[in-house]
């Protein structure tokens, strides 16, 4: 009952005419920075950050957190219509919503994904009211040898499913990784596989990848191969989600709402690893595989409606250890922290007895900004879509200049312009010869925290490997890995002999 009417309390100051203005704000520049490529919402919070000192606590708070999760989306709506993932945790969304938009099924797919972002947020923050110091104690039995163990689940899942082949799938992880090793190495301070530039000793932005990845070598393999992509891009049949959209979202929405929540709970946790599960269970239990890419299909609609929801159940979910631990599990939720303490407020476990009116103010604001997300973000679907009736030629010149203005503006660095068109060929290749590209990402982004994660559990248990089995909560997550790898090709082994035999 006291949760009920510290929520209410909560409800009562979120929706005064200012807090309002201030959701609404947050709402809309989270939004706009989500589609631009490399600028972020830990910048955009951090560059607002000095503007609002002379702003109530919980308005400046409510207005961060509206740029934080309307950043999640707003990635989403460049991933689909142009495949330039705004956030790196919209990089799975490019895969299946650009297909679809090239199919002329642009309209759908924003939508599940407005849609699914604002079910998966409305859960996430009922949960985050009822569970939160719950779900917090429990993340705080995840230790290295556990974190390593969930990577290490990611890797293969992401290789196994999301390649031609799972040989292919595990050399572009493998890129992906060695590109992750570049720069500090985190445990002993060297700097290694610079070769001796020193650009690289702080290593290679995720973001500066993802787009050279996904953007540039978009726009150059386009230009190569005019012709075969110009036949791909159908004329739009619909902007609306037809029966068969909201039977196959559904089921996606609540699966994605429920592996994003605890990643996002989790501290070291993030939005990547959610989103790629998400997707590879989607896959796996989706009765129309042919539309999956990298197939010629028209675009999966649960592969789109699964990553977005784990997107944003992540990112609300990131407030839990935030708010009842002070750890902050992304870079706009460090930014975070850094606001709270700028109003001299220590977030941790007494944080909810001290200043339980900025508390449960931000909380209910978390259900405000969803339905303003909302609000804001469907009756735009129309006006995105017009973006794809833009002349080709255009439209990839528009992309390669707003791709250059987001990396530049990351680091004010002309290197990092020339290193994201070296990994734009690099792309080229990886299209051109059937590799995934989603690989390297995921390798990039885990490689540094699976190793960290690593040499932090040999050096607990005294280099003994079997740690990594003794522990049940890891034990249990390599079993999954095992099955996720072997499974398969004794099914496969299987089918084929019973073939032989028939």
């Amino acid at each position: 009952m006291e949760i009920w009417n510290s929520l209410l309390g909560g409800f009562a100051a979120a929706l005064t005419p200012t807090n309002l203005a201030f959701g609404f704000t947050g709402c809309l520049l989270g939004t706009m920075i989500g589609v631009l490529p490399g600028i972020g919402s830990a910048l955009t919070v951090a560059m607002l950050m000095p503007l609002t000192t002379k702003v109530e606590p919980t308005g400046a708070l409510i207005m961060f957190a509206g740029v934080y999760y309307g950043a999640m989306f707003g990635g989403s709506t460049t991933s689909i219509l142009l495949n330039t993932p705004g956030e790196s945790s919209s990089m799975v969304t490019a895969m299946e919503g650009n297909l679809m938009a090239r199919n002329g099924r642009a309209g759908p797919a924003l939508a599940t994904a407005a849609i699914g972002s604002f079910v998966a947020g409305t859960i996430a923050t009922v949960l985050v009211t009822l569970f939160a110091p719950t779900i917090a104690n429990f993340a705080l039995k995840f230790g290295p040898v556990e974190y390593f163990a969930i990577i290490v689940l990611a890797f293969i899942t992401v290789s196994s499913l999301l390649g031609a082949s799972l040989l292919r799938g595990i050399a572009s992880l493998g890129l992906g990784l060695s590109i992750g090793l570049v720069g500090m190495d985190t445990v002993s301070g060297f700097a290694r596989y610079t070769l001796g530039v020193p650009n690289l000793i702080d290593g290679i932005e995720v973001v500066l990848v993802a787009v050279g990845l996904f953007a540039v070598s978009e726009a150059l393999y386009n230009v190569l191969y005019e012709g075969h992509t110009e036949s791909r891009i159908h004329k739009m049949s619909s902007i609306r989600m037809t029966r068969d959209d909201w039977r196959r979202s559904i089921p996606a929405w609540l699966r994605g709402t429920f592996i994003g929540f605890p990643f996002g709970s989790i501290p070291a946790g993030g939005a990547e690893i959610p989103t790629f599960l998400s997707y590879a269970a989607e896959r796996k239990l989706s009765k129309h595989q042919a539309d999956f890419a990298p197939a010629n299909g028209a675009g999966a609609i649960e592969g789109v409606a699964g990553p977005e929801a784990a997107n944003n159940a992540s990112s609300t979910g990131a407030l839990v250890p935030l708010l009842t631990l002070g750890i902050p599990t992304s870079a706009t939720a460090a930014v975070l922290l850094a606001a709270f303490q700028s109003y001299n407020l220590q977030p941790g476990p007494l944080l909810f007895l001290t200043s339980s009116d900025v508390v449960w103010g931000l909380i209910a604001s978390l259900y405000v900004g969803n339905v303003i997300l909302l609000i804001l973000n469907l009756p735009l679907v129309g006006l995105w879509v017009k973006l794809l009736a833009i002349p080709r030629h255009y439209l990839y010149a528009g992309i390669l200049v707003f791709a250059s203005i987001g990396v530049y503006a990351t680091r004010q660095s002309a290197f990092d312009l020339v290193l994201m068109f070296i990994i734009g060929w690099i792309g080229v290749a990886l299209r051109r010869f059937d590799f995934p590209v989603a690989p390297v990402i995921v390798g990039m982004i885990l490689g540094p925290m699976a190793e960290k994660q690593f040499r932090l559990a040999l050096g607990i248990a005294q280099g003994d490997w079997l740690v990594f089995f003794k522990q049940p909560i890891s034990a249990t997550l390599l079993g999954i890995t095992f099955l996720v790898l072997f499974v398969p090709f004794v099914l496969r082994r299987r089918g084929i002999r019973l073939g032989e035999d028939d």
